[in-house]
């Protein structure tokens, strides 16, 4: 009996998208247990808290036994590392993501040489989906229906009023 690969896939999920779906169902079904962990990250000014964040994506990935949703904040690596993980995985929608993970993958390797980082590319009609330009979308009134999950685009639109609101 081979031992349980166990895999993180770490993002700010500032919202989580059908990209990301995308990337955690395929890596769902290489992995037999998916950490998707959520980082504070509060110097990216996220739409959504942390809390909410995590809540939406464990509301959008609820149909996949085998994932598990957390929030985190400090060095990913670490996190793995805390977490018992093998491997981190990454999503690499277009080549120009591919230096900034290269260096991020080397570093990673160097601070924790016991996890490997595995790299996934979306389906071809995910690759141009980023949640910053969602965020736009929804804040300018435009439809991200297919884009994302319908709660999350119903989240979207509320927090997009409240701004509106503010904003007056």
């Amino acid at each position: 009996m081979s031992a349980k690969r166990r895999a993180m896939y770490p993002g700010t999920f500032d919202p989580v998208t059908n990209g990301h779906k995308d990337l955690i169902r395929r890596a769902a079904s290489v992995f037999d247990y998916v950490l998707v962990s959520i980082a504070a990250n509060p110097g990216k000014a996220p739409m959504f808290t942390l809390d909410e964040r995590v809540d939406m994506a464990r509301r959008v990935l609820a149909d996949i036994p085998n994932v598990e949703v957390t929030g985190y904040s400090g060095i990913t690596i670490e996190y793995a590392r805390e977490k018992g993980l093998d491997c981190v995985v990454r999503g690499l929608r277009a080549i120009s993501d591919f230096e900034f993970e290269f260096q991020l993958a080397n570093m990673n390797r160097h601070l924790a040489p016991e996890i490997e980082t595995v790299f996934l590319t979306p389906q071809e009609q995910f690759t141009f989906i980023s949640s910053t330009l969602i965020r736009e979308i929804a804040v300018l009134n435009g439809n991200v229906g297919e884009f994302v999950d319908p709660y999350v685009a119903a989240r979207l639109r509320e927090r997009a009023s409240e701004r509106a609101v503010r904003a007056r």
